[in-house]
């Protein structure tokens, strides 16, 4: 499913978006779409690199680490949905 949006871009932005367009990298809807799932894999790298902060980095060999992965296994499956 599709929702059309009205924006405002600074000037700048839109011309970055029409030279992506008009370089056939698909329309100004695509482009946009494309930058905004790039920002929510960004803010899900982040947020796994805070998960990963905080916790002790167990060697991956023990059994620590599996019970670490099993702790995190939810937190992190579910960021990906």
């Amino acid at each position: 499913m599709t929702v059309q949006m009205t924006i405002r871009v600074d000037d700048d932005l839109a011309d970055f978006v029409d030279r992506a367009a008009a370089a056939g990298e698909g329309s100004r809807a695509d482009v946009i779409n494309r930058a905004l799932r790039r920002e929510i894999r960004r803010r899900a790298a982040e947020q796994d690199a805070r998960i990963y902060a905080a916790e002790v980095d167990p060697d991956l060999e023990s059994d620590e680490y599996a019970a670490w992965a099993s702790r995190n296994a939810g937190q992190a499956w579910s960021e990906l949905d």
